[in-house]
């Protein structure tokens, strides 16, 4: 079935009858489909007279075409290819008169007629045209007025909804109760926001609500059509859109196997409401996220005030931090849309606490997130079912995540701040985009991490490695990786070479060079060691 049909100029008829009503009215109680059943659906729109050979050039889409065949007297011939010519443009019907003009219809007229589902009828001869055009138009009219004054009526439902602080669970159950049909509304990945119905009608929408299962959608997000599940209902699905940012969809399902135009029209209000309900849900959210982080992050820099003051307030937030806990800092890796990945992180997080400890406490801050959670919980679960989440959203997007140690109080939730921080940039720097790094497990970085003066920590770097300690020499950076493999190896010069592939005379000459700039290395075990914490801190730098 064809999309429902929009036509925005004022006054302009949108709704009207079947062709199947059409042939029910009184005047045409004596009329006969001789042709196109398959087409008794299609809607009549408006009514127009044939009175010219050349018609197509007059016609309108849904439109109901009557004629004596008078303009075609001359060229019956024309006949075979008018069938055709009005289908494609969309028409309704044909009524025609025989006897005084035309006697008969061609053979080929009818079954192409009935090739393309096109109705052709079949007019008595004592039945004028003028009856016929008042008595259609006075139904499409009255059906027109009729469907204004349920969409008003439904608007107005709607509208109470949103007055009377109703949220989506209202918004579907209102819609559910007009319509007579289940509704869903899922956002933009398909998860179910809320729903209203008979529960094998709701599950049946739940399925279609899947991205990957979903078919028969125009490009403006609207569907009809028979149900893939193989049902015999019939489904809708309408966008929701507020400020240009698309929400999700509200998807119907008829139990009585037809949803009309009338009723996506109405569907289409009620995802104008629901854009509003999100609308005013994300405000509050905001603010409630703001107050939340403004706390937290008042907890973590230790200005909060007293642990009574600090328990208090985390309970009116539904947090526990009494308890020993951890801390999880969450660091958007550096490439990425940073504005739509920071949302898309706070909520996989959210959703992942809200799954792994309802009592833990969860924020976003300007370029991280932080998480506080019960020590008992796995808090390398937690991030990873975050990932899992996060990527789900942004493809291209990751993040990086530190773990504290165990912290026993909001006391101690600064130090293990910091902790988790230290623990996420310097296992970046170690691991690479998508790190998840414990603070204990970070070896002598996490030793070099607790000197808070980095000046006096590259000034160590610089007197070490003197020259190497820059990239004004090009060949610095391949000296600086020739020493390191050195260092790991406990200067095997034939297992570096190979690492390197270069050959033993090569590796033996960059030695020399190498103690000519820094020392006698090979001999000295306490410059190895110098120069390996310089190694150490000059990957570190900018942390």
């Amino acid at each position: 079935m064809e999309p429902p049909v929009r036509l925005a100029s004022t006054g302009t008829i949108i709704h009207g009858v079947s062709v199947g009503e059409v042939l029910g009215v009184s005047t045409l109680a004596k009329a006969r489909l001789i042709a196109g059943k398959a087409g008794l659906d299609r809607i009549v729109q408006r009514l127009n007279v044939m009175e010219v050979p050349d018609v197509l050039a007059w016609v309108k889409p849904h439109e109901l075409l009557l004629t004596t065949g008078y303009p075609l007297r001359n060229t019956p011939q024309s006949l075979d290819r008018l069938v055709a010519d009005l289908d494609e443009r969309g028409l309704a019907a044909l009524a025609i008169k025989l006897g005084r003009y035309l006697d008969e219809l061609p053979d080929e007229m009818v079954a192409q007629a009935d090739r393309l589902g096109f109705p052709l009828i079949l007019l008595p001869n004592d039945v004028g045209f003028d009856d016929i055009l008042n008595q259609v138009l006075t139904d499409i009219l009255n059906r027109q007025a009729a469907v204004l004054v349920r969409a008003e009526e439904a608007h107005r439902a709607l509208v109470q909804v949103v007055l009377a602080g109703g949220g989506l669970g209202e918004v579907t159950a209102e819609v559910a109760g007009l319509l007579d049909v289940a509704v869903v509304a899922v956002d933009c990945a398909g998860r179910l926001l809320a729903a209203a119905g008979p529960p094998e009608h709701v599950a049946a929408l739940r399925r279609l609500s899947d991205p990957a299962g979903r078919t028969g959608d125009d490009p403006a997000g609207r569907a009809r059509g028979a149900d893939p599940a193989g049902r015999s209902g019939h489904y809708a699905s309408v966008p929701v859109v507020a400020g240009g940012h698309h929400h999700g969809r509200i998807l119907a399902h008829s139990p009585a196997g037809v949803i009309r135009d009338s009723d996506i029209g109405i569907l289409e209000r009620a995802a104008t409401v629901a854009a509003l309900v999100i609308t005013r849900q994300d405000a509050v959210n905001a603010v409630e996220s703001k107050y939340r982080a403004d706390f937290l992050r008042d907890v973590l820099t230790g200005r909060a005030g007293s642990a009574e003051r600090i328990a208090n307030r985390s309970r009116a937030f539904g947090w526990d931090l009494e308890r020993p806990v951890t801390v999880l800092v969450a660091e958007l890796d550096p490439e990425g849309d940073e504005r739509t990945a920071q949302d898309r992180l706070v909520t996989s997080w959210t959703s992942a606490m809200r799954r792994h400890d309802p009592n833990g406490a969860v924020a976003g801050f300007s370029h991280e997130v932080v998480a506080v959670v019960d020590a008992a919980v796995d808090s390398a679960r937690v991030a990873r079912d975050a990932a899992a989440s996060f990527a789900d959203a942004i493809s291209a997007g990751t993040f990086s995540t530190g773990t504290s140690r165990t912290c026993p109080g909001a006391d101690s939730l600064p130090e293990a701040y910091s902790q988790a921080l230290k623990a996420a940039r310097v296992g970046r720097q170690l691991h690479g985009p998508g790190a998840i790094a414990h603070f204990d497990q970070l070896g002598v970085y996490r030793l070099l991490s607790l000197v808070n003066d980095t000046a006096e920590l590259h000034a160590f770097v610089r007197e070490t490695l003197g020259a190497l300690a820059t990239d004004d020499d090009s060949d610095n950076a391949d000296l600086r990786r020739t020493l390191q493999v050195l260092l790991e190896t406990n200067l095997n010069v034939a297992e570096t070479a190979r690492r390197l592939h270069f050959h033993y005379n090569t590796l033996r000459y960059r030695i020399g060079k190498l103690e000519r700039l820094l020392g006698n290395f090979t001999e000295d075990p306490h410059l190895r060691l110098n120069l390996t914490l310089a190694l150490h801190v000059l990957r570190m730098r900018g942390i």
